[in-house]
C-alpha cells in the first residue's frame, strides 16, 4: 500500500492505480465491499459498539462508510495511502453530511496515527505491505487496551492460488498487471498464518466465525482469513 508514498517501490503505487481506475480496477481493488462490510460492523455490534474506528487501507471506503452509517454516534477515520482515492471520500462524505466520519492518510507498515481506537480494521491490505510484522505491530499498537484488530491476510493457500494464476493466466488476466500487485503474495513476502501473527503481537489470533455466523455465500476464506486479536 504505497500510493504517494515513494518509500515503496516494490508496492503497487495505489495513488496512482485510484486516480485512473476505471470501474472494473475498482471493483477489484475493493474486495472489503463485498467481504467485510457487513461482517465488520456485525462483529462490532456483538463485541461492543465502538466508539472510536480506524479502518487502515480504505481504500474507497466501502467499510469505513458502513461502520460510520451502522455507528452514527462513533468517531469513524478511514486511512489510506493514496491522496487521490482520500480526496474522493472526503467529497462522498461531504455530499452525504456523514459527519462522523473522516479520511486521513497513513502508511503501512509504520502506520501511526498518534491515537488509539476501540476497533482498528484492516482488510484486504495486509497482502500489499512486504514487512508485515511490522504493519501487524503498528496496527496493534493504535488498538485501546480493551478494544480489537480485525484484519484479513493471505496464507500459503492464497499464495500458491495466485502463483497458479501467473502460471496460466486466463484470458482476462493481465500478467504483467497481476504480477505487479500480488507479486509480494506469489514472493511470500507478505504472506502470513495464525503462528507469525502470534509472534508478531504475542497473542494468538481467534476465529471471526466464533463471533458472526459465517456467509452461505462461497469465498476464499481458506486463502484469505479473517480473524480478530484482543487487546
Amino acid at each position: 500500500m504505497t500510493g504517494d508514498d515513494p518509500t515503496h517501490p516494490e508496492t503497487i503505487d495505489w495513488g496512482a492505480f485510484w486516480a485512473d481506475a476505471d470501474d472494473e480496477d475498482r471493483e477489484s481493488a475493493n474486495a472489503a465491499a463485498h467481504h467485510a462490510v457487513d461482517l465488520v460492523p456485525a462483529f462490532a455490534a456483538e463485541r461492543g459498539a465502538p466508539a472510536t474506528v480506524a479502518d487502515v487501507g480504505c481504500g474507497g471506503g466501502a467499510l469505513t462508510f458502513a461502520l460510520a452509517d451502522r455507528y452514527s454516534d462513533a468517531e469513524v477515520v478511514g486511512y489510506d495511502a493514496a491522496a487521490s482515492v482520500l480526496s474522493e471520500s472526503r467529497e462522498r462524505a461531504a455530499e452525504q453530511d456523514a459527519s462522523n466520519v473522516a479520511f486521513e492518510r497513513g502508511v503501512l507498515p509504520d502506520f501511526d496515527p498518534g491515537r488509539q481506537f476501540d476497533l482498528v480494521a484492516c482488510c484486504h491490505t495486509l497482502e500489499y505491505v512486504a514487512d508485515s510484522e511490522t504493519a501487524l505491530r503498528s496496527l496493534y499498537d493504535a488498538v485501546a487496551p480493551g478494544g480489537d484488530l480485525v484484519l484479513t491476510y493471505t496464507n500459503d493457500l492464497g499464495r500458491a492460488h495466485y502463483g497458479r494464476v501467473l502460471d496460466d493466466p486466463p484470458e482476462e488476466v493481465d500478467p504483467q498487471r497481476y504480477a505487479e500487485r500480488f507479486g509480494l503474495v506469489v514472493d511470500g513476502e507478505s504472506t502470513l498464518s495464525y503462528d507469525a501473527i502470534h509472534d508478531a503481537l504475542d497473542t494468538w489470533p481467534r476465529s471471526f466465525w466464533a463471533v458472526v455466523d459465517k456467509p452461505e455465500e462461497r469465498w476464499m476464506w481458506r486463502n484469505h482469513p479473517l480473524v480478530w486479536v484482543p487487546k
